[in-house]
């Protein structure tokens, strides 16, 4: 089973290879985690997320990535430090380059729309966004 989903994700990597309908600036705002489906193909739905991803891209393809928390009266605390991303085209794919302190790590974006973001990162996971809608309580 493992093999199989691998080379689904080799298909699905080959075919998403044409980066330049990507709007990279689709990435700004708020994104919370939906979805994170792993390379031995088991899922985990998230229905309730404590922390969501705030994203800034600038025109020259810079920006970083930061957890936050999001209150009843909708104001955001960051959670975390800042993530820097490089956006960059590598092997016919479109990546994000993360770097902290601590670590580097890259993610092939396999779509991007205003509303959805998906990821599989050098493991082989899959990370499925939603963007955020604030709560009206």
């Amino acid at each position: 089973m493992k093999h199989y989903f691998a080379i689904f994700c080799l298909i699905l990597l080959s075919s998403c290879s044409n980066t330049s309908n990507l709007d990279v600036s689709n990435l700004n705002g708020y994104w919370e985690i939906e979805e994170v489906i792993k390379a031995d193909g088991t899922s985990h739905v998230y229905s309730i997320n404590e922390t969501i991803d705030y994203m800034v891209i600038t025109d020259s393809l810079t920006g970083y990535r930061q957890k936050m928390k999001t209150d009843a009266d909708n104001t955001y605390t960051p959670v975390t430090t800042k993530e820097h991303i490089n956006i960059i085209t590598e092997n016919d794919s479109l990546k994000i380059h993360y770097h902290t302190p601590f670590s580097d790590w890259k993610e092939t974006i396999l779509e991007l729309n205003n509303d959805r973001l998906k990821v599989v990162n050098t493991h082989q996971n899959v990370y499925i966004y939603k963007r955020y809608i604030p709560l009206n309580l």
